[in-house]
């Protein structure tokens, strides 16, 4: 009988695997949740697919700061949720299928065009004097 903790499992977890940090974990956890939730019924969901709900819960909770956020934790590409879910499936916190892999990770999207450019100024041309201008 395993009488460890999820809490002492993480810890474990990264002092294995020192590249994320327990909030790393538990923003993967969170976003997990968030993507099954927003599905019209709970299934399991493939890599690609959780990394959109990733995405989208990021930008929802952090906002401009999500790509700061994520890199405090160690995550600086999709690659790195990929290993984040598997180290969580290695250490039975997370339950995989035969067909899922780390592969599903990559490609992902580029954390710039996904985490920063919804946010930059983006710059339109007036009609009557053809000046672009910053605009939000």
């Amino acid at each position: 009988m395993n009488t460890q903790t999820p809490e002492n499992q993480l810890e474990a977890l990264v002092q294995r695997d020192q590249r994320y940090t327990i909030g790393a974990y538990l923003f993967l956890r969170e976003a997990l949740d968030y993507t099954v939730r927003s599905l019209e019924k709970p299934r399991h969901v493939g890599g690609q697919e959780l990394l959109d709900g990733i995405r989208k819960y990021a930008l929802s909770e952090f906002g401009p700061i999500t790509r700061r956020v994520l890199s405090e934790w160690g995550i600086y590409a999709c690659i790195d949720f990929g290993n984040l879910v598997f180290n969580l499936v290695d250490e039975g916190l997370l339950g995989k299928t035969d067909e899922d892999s780390i592969d599903d990770f990559t490609p992902g999207y580029d954390f710039e065009e996904a985490f920063s450019k919804p946010f930059l100024a983006k710059k339109t041309k007036t009609k009557e004097q053809g000046k672009s201008v910053d605009t939000l």
